[in-house]
């Protein structure tokens, strides 16, 4: 009976191995396609930014060429001789006015919005002028002496940038990124993985802590 039992004892560790090894996989493919997802909400919101930018620039644009428009002078009237005007010729000046009044007042009208307009078109121009988060890490990159964690570099971006919410997993997709585009170096320590920019020449990687990084997927 013993000898009946071993193979089967076996073949349940066998099984049991092969399932602890899926659910390994499993939630690695998890992490990374989260990371994924995140990056592609990034950019979303990038491009969403951009929309907003150019459409309140194009409604400014519309808006100021409308007021820039004057209206056309009345030619002048050669002189003649003075008549005695006539009550149907003073009630025409009279409308005259009223009409020559109401444009004046509807150009006035129309200044203070356009002002306004190209006002909130400046600050979304302003805005849009704020680099990516590309150009963050590249430059955060360029300014360093040695490798940096995907920790390391969110936590810095998100001190000097504390309203753009920098997440250590978009960082982590996008420096991977640059990786494959080979605008980056990447580097292990362990289970720790490290980066830097291709301008930098031999990189030391610096010692492995536990809080630096996660093990890559």
């Amino acid at each position: 009976m013993p000898d009946s039992k071993t193979p089967t004892t076996e073949l349940t560790s066998q099984y049991m191995a092969q399932v602890a090894n899926d659910l390994d996989r499993n939630a690695k493919e998890q992490d990374r396609i989260g990371a994924e997802i995140d990056a592609l909400q990034e950019q979303l919101r990038a491009l969403q930014h951009d929309n907003t930018v150019l459409t309140n620039m194009r409604n400014a644009l519309g808006a100021t060429g409308t007021a820039a428009q004057r209206a056309p002078k009345s030619a002048g009237t050669p002189a003649v001789a003075r008549q005695k005007a006539t009550p149907q010729h003073s009630a025409a000046k009279g409308t005259q006015a009223k009409k020559t009044a109401t444009a004046q007042g509807s150009e006035a009208a129309r200044k203070p919005a356009a002002k306004k307009t190209a006002a909130v078109a400046k600050s979304a121009a302003t805005k849009a002028a704020q680099p990516t988060l590309v150009e963050l890490i590249r430059r955060h990159l360029a300014d360093q002496n040695e490798p940096r964690s995907a920790a390391e570099i969110a936590t810095a971006l998100g001190e000097a940038h504390p309203d753009r919410g920098i997440k250590t997993t978009v960082v982590r997709t996008t420096v991977e990124g640059l990786v494959a585009k080979s605008h980056a170096q990447r580097t292990k320590q362990g289970h720790s993985v490290y980066y830097t920019t291709t301008d930098t020449q031999s990189p030391t990687p610096p010692a492995a802590t536990p809080a630096d990084e996660q093990p890559e997927a």
